[in-house]
């Protein structure tokens, strides 16, 4: 157990809570200076946007890549994770990757580039992720679990819980997907210094898993292998700021401290800090729409597109691939229905 091995005393909860923090920290300063946003990237004002996908891919292979090395080190144990599952909630990830889908062009980011922009001066945001939260957290345990066990209920056994199991399909799907993210962002003219922050965003992924599944494992206290996310870490900060003396706070909260820290300390050092608010009624109910279905959707989903789109690829859990499929086809066909024959989307 490497948590012997550790120079320091202190409980596991709190280390978790460290790490979390710390991998928070370097994912907001990479996020922030890549405008990492895969909403951005495949819904974005003029469609696609190949500069932003380029980096998003590059993030994703990192990841996937990265985790194929630290399966073989021994750096990564997942064991019987939900994602590596077999056996899949269909219906409930269809209907929750729809609903984040669409719920993320309506507030013109996911829920990572929204904690991004909150700690850059955005009270869209900020208004955003606390409607977010809250209905994140109805759909877990209140009003709303009802509907999620019902759907969550409806399952399909795909034999498999992850492509990964598949010999040599993990690094050949990395290398494939760097090989397109290179293409792309030579022919959309990507930021070098991008690239290398989605990269970065990829090894914060499997320096997670690495970290709560194998280096802060704790048999006698054991606590769930995790990594990069924002559905159930912004569900856990919510219930924390509200309950601190009844719940720890741990790797979940860290991850949201650290990437607001992050992206504010690389907004103020890039002269990027700035207030900005709703500039209608329009626009407030549009964003609190998206906010309610990302909210929801995500809790369904089983992710964000961090969460599942990036952490779970990066096991290419088939769940979790799943998820980050519907999210996409959601935010596509949602980005044609608010603007039709090659608009773009209108601000409000």
């Amino acid at each position: 157990m490497l948590l012997d091995s550790l120079p320091f005393d202190l409980p596991v909860q709190t280390l978790h809570l460290l790490l979390g923090a710390l991998l928070g920290l370097a994912f907001g300063v990479a996020a922030q200076i890549s405008r990492f946003c895969l909403r951005r990237a495949v819904a974005g004002e003029d469609g696609v946007d190949r500069s932003a996908l380029s980096v998003w891919l590059v993030a994703l292979a990192v990841a996937i890549g990265g985790m194929a090395l630290a399966g073989v080190m021994g750096w990564v144990e997942l064991g019987d994770h939900r994602y590596l599952s077999s056996s899949v909630p269909v219906a409930a990830i269809a209907v929750g990757g729809l609903a984040f889908g669409i719920g993320m062009v309506l507030t013109r980011g996911c829920m990572s580039r929204l904690t991004v922009l909150a700690g850059t001066g955005n009270l869209r945001a900020v208004s955003v992720i606390a409607l977010f939260a809250i209905v994140a957290h109805a759909t877990l345990k209140g009003v709303l679990a009802p509907l999620r066990t019902s759907l969550g209920a409806i399952q399909y056994d795909f034999g498999i819980g992850s492509l990964a199991s598949i010999p040599g399909l993990a690094p050949a799907v990395a290398l494939g997907l760097l090989a397109v993210a290179v293409l792309l962002a030579h022919r959309s003219g990507a930021r070098v210094l991008h690239l290398v922050m989605g990269a970065v965003i990829g090894l914060v992924v499997v320096a997670g898993w690495a970290g709560t599944s194998v280096l802060l494992l704790d048999d006698f206290d054991p606590l769930p292998a995790q990594s990069m996310a924002f559905t159930l870490p912004w569900t856990d900060t919510l219930f924390y700021a509200i309950a601190s003396t009844a719940v720890p706070a741990g790797f979940g909260v860290g991850v949201i401290g650290g990437v607001i820290v992050g992206s504010f300390l690389s907004a103020a050092a890039r002269g990027e800090l700035a207030l900005q608010s709703f500039s209608s009624p329009v626009q407030t109910l549009r964003y609190s729409a998206g906010a309610v279905l990302m909210g929801f959707g995500g809790v369904l989903a089983g992710g964000c597109t961090i969460g599942a789109g990036l952490s779970g690829g990066a096991n290419l859990s088939i769940a979790a691939l799943l998820a980050l499929g519907f999210i996409v086809l959601g935010a596509v066909v949602t980005r044609a229905v608010l603007a039709p024959r090659g608009a773009a989307v209108p601000a409000e």
